[in-house]
């Protein structure tokens, strides 16, 4: 049987085949890449029309590796699918969801452990590229912080979360209540980490697509 064996060729054409069935025409030049590994870890053109975006998020994410800030993430699965060779020896990648501290936390919060792990973020957030992949819950924890002014600001935000429940309502609050922070997500039930991890990933390799 003949097919295509060549990892680079796969690629290349699979991202062609992309370009040819999505309409790139809405999104900044600078964020087509993303859009295009978006719609290759699902394999659905259709959800390029679901995904939505506040500000430069290109610049921002490329200023804070730049910087060497760090990149939280919510779930060791979005961590394990980043690049992180292409990332500086400055930049850091945490996530919290394994701390021992989150079942006390959890239960004093009375929320789940991936919204406690948020609170383990503070120290952490000033400037960070956050990367949302996985629990809804997580996100709208964030929002709820970025309440108060005092609350460190990150840079940018990847919201991914997927799921039947709270996925679709806490895109939704992203969109309204982003407090003037770039960011990118994809609307509906419709996430998860390769989504999340794809998107960075697009973002750090940038032209070496």
């Amino acid at each position: 049987m003949k097919y295509l064996k060549d990892p680079d060729a796969i690629y290349k054409a699979s991202f062609e085949m992309i370009a040819k069935e999505i309409d790139l025409s809405r999104f900044p030049n600078n964020l087509s890449n993303l859009v295009i590994r978006v719609v290759h870890s699902m394999a659905l053109p259709e959800i390029a029309d679901h995904i939505v975006w506040q500000g430069d998020v290109a610049k921002a994410t490329e200023d804070s590796l730049d910087s060497g800030k760090n990149i939280i993430v919510d779930s060791n699965m979005v961590a394990a699918g980043i690049m992180s060779d292409k990332l500086s020896e400055k930049c850091k990648i945490y996530c919290f969801i394994k701390d021992k501290r989150l079942p006390d936390l959890a239960n004093s919060l009375q929320t789940t452990r991936s919204a406690a792990a948020v609170e383990l973020w503070k120290p952490y957030l000033a400037g960070a590229i956050i990367i949302i992949g996985n629990a809804p819950t997580a996100l709208f924890h964030l929002l709820d912080m970025l309440k108060d002014p005092e609350c460190p600001r990150p840079s940018v935000i990847y919201g991914f979360p997927v799921g039947f429940i709270g996925a679709t309502e806490a895109k939704e609050e992203l969109c309204n209540s982003s407090y003037g922070i770039p960011f990118v997500s994809l609307k509906g039930r419709w996430g998860g980490s390769p989504i999340a991890s794809a998107a960075i990933n697009a973002m750090l390799l940038g032209e070496k697509q």
